[in-house]
């Protein structure tokens, strides 16, 4: 009989209960997230996506707990990557990869500062989408695709993370060189995300909406122009067509940074929109488009944080 993989999930939110959930049909989950009321509801009640029985998974109250874990998937936030991963160092095993399918840029540094050059880091997108009911419960209408990227990992290493998905009933695939697809994921959050916070709506109301479209199709063609002039190859010729794709997937939900606004959470502007300007910068790329989401999603949260003082 074959053993059950252990699988660790950090960040419990809306992705981490969708793959917990399908990571439990097959292996042993234990997922760990910082919000007591979260890990309580999960505990009692198992993790649970549509109207399907909720599938029961362990929950860690510290990060000792998924020390033996055959792989850690990431689904914290950008901006929590540095601080959930510190306590790993020096404890986890060396060999054991660390998947991240995370929004924004970034996230392989912050994995590589805490936990050391030569840890295994795998790099993905997925175009999975789900939205939190409840804690430990999701709706989720659309079936999507994980692609995983190899280049930065061992081939065999990513093959055997994309199986592991397949067999959970996900669809996933491994491709050499994920950044055109990291890239591609930055436009449409580019584009959607900061303007879905700032007018508080859905996503699906973007497209809609003459000026929002204006301005998320300017910020959609400034991150593509970035990419450009770093030679990378995307993977669509119309990035404004390949944003409202995506929207469509998601198109009746907000964003997460919308909710990060509403709750007070760090958003992961920085990571998105800023991390659009700082390349950029350096390739002599204006984009003054992607300069005002940040400094007005940021003037947003010193706003709300007075507010809430």
């Amino acid at each position: 009989m074959t053993e059950r993989r252990k699988i660790g999930i950090i960040g419990a939110g809306s992705m981490g209960t969708l793959f917990g959930y399908h990571l439990a049909q097959t292996c042993d989950v234990t997922v760990l997230d910082a919000n007591y009321e979260t890990s309580l509801a999960i505990r009692s009640d198992g993790v649970g996506v549509n109207d399907e029985p909720p599938r029961r998974v362990a929950v860690a109250a510290g990060a000792r707990e998924l020390f033996n874990s055959h792989m850690l998937f990431l689904f914290v936030k950008a901006v929590d990557t540095l601080r959930a991963l510190r306590p790993f160092a020096g404890e986890l095993n060396p060999a054991t990869p660390i998947i991240s399918l995370q929004n924004g840029m970034g996230n392989e540094d912050a994995i590589k500062t805490a936990l050391g050059g030569a840890v295994p880091v795998v790099l993905g997108v997925t175009t999975e989408s789900s939205i939190t009911i409840s804690p430990g419960r999701v709706r989720s209408s659309v079936t999507g695709n994980t692609l995983i990227g190899s280049a930065s990992a061992a081939a065999a290493t990513a093959r055997t993370v994309a199986d592991l998905l397949t067999r959970t009933g996900l669809r996933a695939s491994v491709v050499y060189d994920i950044r055109p697809h990291l890239w591609g994921k930055l436009i449409a959050n580019a584009a959607i995300n900061a303007l879905s916070a700032l007018l508080d709506c859905e996503a699906g109301e973007i497209p809609k909406t003459p000026d929002a479209a204006h301005l998320a199709e300017s910020l959609a063609d400034e991150a593509a122009a970035v990419a450009a002039a770093l030679k990378i190859s995307l993977p669509f010729v119309s990035p404004w067509q390949y944003v409202t794709q995506v929207v469509e997937i998601g198109a009746d939900s907000k964003s997460s940074m919308a909710f990060d606004l509403e709750s007070g959470h760090p958003s992961e502007i920085d990571h998105i929109n800023g991390a659009v300007v700082a390349f950029g910068r350096r390739t002599g790329v204006p984009t003054p488009y992607n300069d005002a989401m940040v400094r007005l999603v940021k003037a947003k949260e010193a706003q709300l944080a007075r507010q809430r003082a």
